[in-house]
């Protein structure tokens, strides 16, 4: 292939001792794109990486005495995903994890998150039942070889995959007494077999999804909603609210666990993960002004508000009345400053204005449709999301100020349309433009705005199976921009830095990756042996 102005890199990936050689369309594509070097060099301890989760590239989920995740048999249903895809092989990296961290490693990245699946833990799931030894070494072999590879483990505990087992027992998430006490043990196992080594945990990612997804619209697993078409039982009214206020218990209590039996010895830091992108009023008019904090409050503040500060938002009262949970004065005193420092998943803006009817959304319209009737960015392949990197800075800054705690952006990505055939997805010029502008504004933010960001982990590593298939339906239909691809399913939605072949599982980096690269090496103060190394990284114009 012969593009003007493309760089072209050949790059050889060591694979199960056998050298195969891919063609990697370098990121520059044109002399605007080039990463020039910055006044500014982060301090030597940010960490600059990349993100998974067990379930979306484990595979294996009957390997080695797994037991089974919610997400297990719920992909499996009919209708649950597109096509029918699972995530029974995903990318296979339980088998391939060697060759994985070959390529962190040759990328010269300087940490890496990963969630640790509890069913493989602890297959039964609960405090009474056998942990699983086989589980354990695997994730201690998994961090050593991070380790030796000089890249820094940042775990997640709960990545959304509940044991299916504790589910059936007594609702899961719905049973404060018995999800607290079987969440914490899984903790307390992990921080014992692990916490020596891993110096930053996560304990859960984006409670919001679970609570709103898995118990309010039932697109994510367990699948519970009022809407009787999509599940036979659940309450959108209430138990949405339920999970959310457990969740944030459970974190509590871990980390109060923790700070008390391990952080004195382990030296580590502990905190939450929250999803939540920026909201800016549709225009000036108090109204929409109004609503856009209205959406921040239900989108962030539902968990960042009692966890920080210590009460949630008075508006979510207005909306919810008695349907909101009441923390007791020791509940509250056990959430409130219960998180080292605040982490983020971020991934796009939405113009926000009043009017609208969704609850879940805090009673506010999203849009990326402007008042002049132009889009807000660069269309993804997913209906929710946009390129609009300036909220990115705008939303770093809200979290600074409002929070005062460090932030550690453990999300960031971007879809690009129609990823399908490995020529196309090598060149994924959508992708290196989004992050471009993503990591000027973060740039920005810590350098002109003074926001104190510690970690830029960009997802994903790898395309892997994408669980958003369903809610990016269902986003579309809110913001009346259906989406048409008749291929939007778990593995055609492509948020990695890195192609995935499904049928070889064979990796090849993707323009982005190269781009990214580059930036760390601009902005850091180590350098990156991926492109620096000649016989793995050869640069040539065309």
């Amino acid at each position: 292939m012969t593009l003007p102005g493309v760089y072209v890199a050949v790059c050889r990936i060591e694979k199960l001792n056998e050298i195969f050689s891919v063609l990697l369309l370098f990121s520059l594509m044109t002399t605007s794109m080039a990463v020039s070097t910055p006044t500014h060099k982060l301090p030597a301890d940010f960490l600059w990486g990349f993100a998974t989760a067990s379930f979306q590239i484990e595979g294996s989920t009957t390997v080695d005495g797994r037991g089974k995740s919610i997400w297990d048999d719920f992909s499996k249903l009919p209708g649950k995903t597109l096509d029918g895809k699972n995530g029974d092989v995903a990318t296979d990296s339980y088998k391939l994890w060697k060759e994985d961290i070959a390529l962190l490693t040759k990328y010269g990245i300087k940490a890496y998150r990963f969630s640790i699946a509890w069913s493989r833990i602890i297959p039964l799931g609960g405090c009474d039942d056998p942990v699983n030894a086989v589980g354990i070494k695997f994730y201690s072999d998994f961090i050593d070889a991070l380790l030796s590879h000089g890249i820094t483990p940042f775990v997640t505990l709960y990545h959304w995959d509940l044991p299916q087992v504790l589910h059936d027992r007594y609702g899961g998430w719905l049973n404060k007494e018995e999800i607290i006490k079987d969440y914490v043990n899984f903790a307390k196992v992990c921080f014992e077999s692990f916490g020596d080594r891993v110096k930053h945990w996560l304990t859960i990612n984006e409670p919001w999804c679970v609570a709103i997804l898995g118990y309010g619209r039932g697109v994510f697993a367990p699948g519970r909603s009022s809407d009787r078409s999509r599940s036979p039982e659940g309450d959108s009214s209430t138990e949405p609210w339920i999970v959310g206020h457990h969740l944030i218990l459970a974190h509590a209590n871990a980390v109060k666990l923790y700070r008390e039996s391990f952080k004195p010895i382990q030296k580590g830091q502990i905190g939450i993960t929250l999803n939540g992108d920026w909201q800016m009023p549709y225009d000036n008019s108090p109204e929409n002004v109004e609503a856009a904090q209205h959406a921040l409050d239900f989108a962030i503040g539902w968990f960042a508000d009692p966890i920080y500060l210590g009460y949630y938002p008075s508006y979510m009262r207005e909306v919810l009345g008695n349907r909101q949970p009441v923390f007791t004065i020791e509940e509250l005193a056990l959430v409130k400053g219960s998180s080292d420092f605040y982490g983020m998943n971020t991934y796009t803006t939405n113009l926000a204005r009043a009017g609208g009817d969704d609850e879940f959304q805090g009673n506010v319209d999203y849009t990326f449709t402007r008042p002049d009737g132009t889009q807000l960015g660069k269309q993804a392949h997913c209906a929710w999301l946009q390129d609009y990197p300036e909220g990115f800075r705008a939303l770093l800054n809200y979290l600074w100020k409002r929070y005062k705690m460090p932030l550690y952006v453990t999300e960031n990505g971007f879809a690009v349309k129609d990823e399908n055939s490995l020529e196309q997805a090598l060149v994924d010029t959508d992708r290196v433009n989004y992050f471009k502008g993503a990591t000027k504004n973060l740039m920005l933010a810590i350098f002109e705005d003074g926001v104190d960001v510690r970690s830029y982990f960009p997802w994903s590593f790898l395309d892997n199976f994408e669980w958003y298939v369903h809610f990016q339906r269902l986003i579309a239909i809110f913001f009346s921009q259906i989406h048409q691809s008749n291929r939007a399913d778990g593995y055609t939605t492509r948020f990695g830095v890195t192609y995935v072949d499904y049928e070889t599982q064979k990796r090849y980096p993707k323009a982005s990756a190269s781009f990214l690269i580059q930036v760390c090496i601009n902005i850091s103060s180590t350098t990156c042996s991926y492109c620096r190394d000649k016989p793995y990284f050869t640069v040539v114009q065309r």
